[in-house]
């Protein structure tokens, strides 16, 4: 195996879809240093590595201007899609491309220090340039580390290997300057500090602090994505906390202000899945005491503030109504529980209920476990056909009208439950329904 250094070693133990992002980057670093330029690794993948974790993908850097880029590698082979920011996505090579039916352009980014953010989010120009006015205008000192595979070492411009040696999070720079430039940078900090255990250092925090009611010109879409990663971290409950600390919870997340945090602390600590419609469903349930007038207000004010999609919003809407019924599911007849084990989200619900078992000492874990050996039933047992339908009372010469919901709910009440086994059996019991 080709050896890559000590960061990207590539006999390196890696899932495959990370190890071909790995290898692309790579083979772009390569062409573009054959072709003459500069091109390193940049950002989040240097930071996990050097943290011991396991990179998600792989950003490069260069000198190489945008149209270089397309010239380098063909305008076939790329796409335009931040050429403004000079950011070029660039493919696989077609034989590799001809075996997948998901390919994902790798991002080369031109060197650049940037103009003034008048929107305070982007910049209104960027100016091409190298390697260390590149990282002097990123956000935090572990997000402007730059690795070379070809000299086979890391380039640190802003003192990133330092603070990441002191689980520090601080701005590159002047935080005012940082801020100012870019209000979600807030939302980032406390996001960084949360998932990766780090302390964020006096002056960033200071700065954060005294400006955090600015997150509220961030569009809703980027503090929702920054939240999904906030409360899907094994550390959510110090997100949480940090969110009151800096005043940022006002704007995000108002509920968290007057909430018992302790309570949420337990429950999210507990978690039998980081996934984020759980952790929120667990957050909801601890925010209202398990109140759905007060949990539903919650998830449907979230739902606009942070765009959750409609899918979203199902499953944390269905994890926070089924959960506590699912704890007691041992006392439920069958036919109350097979409609709630036949639900698409039934999952989610059963790993928000098993956390509220976990958090609660004094509930016992046999509802959950009955829900659990249910779902090991082949499909026919825990979905069996309705024993008769409206088509089939028609034929029988029923006239068809709102009577048969009821009828029909009763029948299959009595099938699930054992009392009605037969197309015959129910039938009858429908026709003595309905005699006057």
């Amino acid at each position: 195996m080709t050896k890559i250094g000590p960061l990207f070693d590539s006999d390196n133990n890696r899932p495959p879809a990370v190890q071909n992002s790995l290898d692309e980057a790579l083979r772009i670093c390569g062409v573009l240093h054959a072709a003459g330029h500069v091109a390193v690794f940049a950002g989040g993948c240097v930071r996990d590595a050097l943290l011991g974790r396991l990179p998600k993908d792989f950003d490069v850097a260069t000198d190489a201007t945008p149209d270089r880029v397309r010239k380098i590698f063909g305008h076939r082979n790329t796409l335009a899609f931040g050429a403004s920011f000079g950011v070029i996505g660039v493919l696989p090579p077609k034989a590799i491309r001809r075996k997948s039916d998901s390919v994902h352009p790798t991002e080369v980014a031109t060197f650049r220090s940037d103009g003034d953010y008048s929107d305070g989010r982007r910049p209104d120009r960027v100016h091409f340039g190298d390697a260390r006015n590149d990282a002097l205008r990123r956000d935090f000192t572990i997000n402007g580390l730059f690795f070379d595979p070809l000299e086979d070492a890391i380039k640190d411009y802003v003192g990133g290997q330092e603070d990441l040696a002191m689980k520090c999070l601080r701005t590159i720079g002047l935080p005012e300057q940082r801020f100012d430039e870019d209000k979600l940078r807030m939302l980032r900090a406390v996001r960084f500090a949360t998932s990766l255990g780090f302390e964020i250092e006096s002056d960033t925090r200071a700065e954060l602090i005294r400006r955090a009611d600015a997150i509220e010109i961030v569009s809703g879409e980027r503090i929702g994505a920054e939240m999904r990663r906030i409360l899907s971290s094994v550390f959510a409950p110090r997100g949480l906390q940090l969110l009151i600390e800096t005043g940022l919870a006002q704007k995000v997340l108002p509920q968290l202000c007057n909430a018992d945090l302790s309570r949420l602390t337990e429950l999210l600590s507990h978690r039998v899945s980081l996934d984020f419609e759980t952790s929120l469903a667990l957050v909801l349930l601890g925010l209202g005491g398990g109140e759905e007038s007060v949990w539903a207000t919650t998830l449907g004010d979230l739902a606009e503030r942070w765009k959750l999609s409609g899918e979203e919003v199902r499953r944390v809407r269905t994890a926070s109504e089924l959960s506590k019924r699912l704890i007691h599911a041992e006392h439920l007849a069958w036919s109350q529980l097979q409609p709630l084990m036949v639900n698409r989200d039934i999952a989610v619900a059963l790993q928000v209920a098993k956390s509220l078992v976990g958090a609660d000492g004094s509930i016992g874990d046999r509802g959950v476990r009955r829900c659990e050996e249910v779902l090991q039933w082949s499909a026919e047992k825990l979905d069996p056909a309705p024993l008769v339908t409206g088509d089939r009372l028609i034929q029988e010469g029923f006239r068809p009208g709102p009577i048969f919901r009821d009828w029909l709910t009763k029948v299959r009440q009595k099938q699930l439950d054992g009392e009605l086994t037969t197309e015959a059996a129910a039938l009858e019991y429908i026709k003595r329904q309905a005699s006057p």
